[in-house]
């Protein structure tokens, strides 16, 4: 089954109709590790899913790159300024191993919100789980300890340690590497 309907199932049935319809509108795309798939000021407007691989988000401030999120396999992922407000992205995604994508267009996945009760209830549960996920973060950013923020990762995104940097974790949790060797000792 393709990778990026068997997410969107997670979250809604789909018909049997809708279904046909997406396999005839999602693509594929297979990127090297190191290559952008958006880079801060592009609009990118699909909606993406890993189906093998993973992806890092982030922010260019002060010439350094601070890590927003990480992506892993079944993961969905795109940016919203562009996928949602065909708005330039603030921020760059960029390929840590080699990656396989499936990926829709914002423009079909509109057309199929609104022709669709049943796309349109599966993309309304997308977005209210990504609101979720960046409360929770942003939550655990701002009140939770650097020990703390980091056994969050570990219980969250626990392949993160193996296929990551400490670099990119330190970064993604607001810490300097020198810290996170200090907590990883404990």
């Amino acid at each position: 089954m393709n990778p990026l309907i068997k997410q969107l199932k997670k979250y809604g049935n789909l018909t049997s109709e809708i279904e046909t319809e997406l396999n005839e509108k999602i693509k594929s795309l297979i990127k090297q590790k190191g290559d952008f798939l958006l880079k801060e000021g592009q609009i990118v407007s699909n909606l993406f899913v890993i189906e093998k691989g993973l992806v890092r988000s982030f922010y260019n401030i002060n010439e350094r790159e601070i890590n927003v999120w990480f992506g892993f396999e079944s993961g969905i992922l795109g940016s919203v300024m562009p996928l949602f407000f065909s708005q330039p992205s603030i921020e760059n995604i960029q390929f840590l191993e080699d990656t396989t994508l499936y990926y829709i267009s914002s423009n079909d996945l509109e057309s199929f919100y609104k022709s669709s009760q049943e796309m349109n209830t599966i993309g309304r549960k997308m977005a209210e789980e990504y609101c979720k996920i960046l409360e929770e973060r942003s939550f655990v950013l701002q009140t939770h300890t650097a020990e703390q923020r980091y056994h969050w990762l570990l219980k969250n995104q626990p392949e993160a340690l193996q296929r990551i940097s400490l670099g990119h974790i330190a970064s993604y949790l607001g810490i300097s590497q020198e810290t996170l060797s200090r907590i990883r000792k404990k």
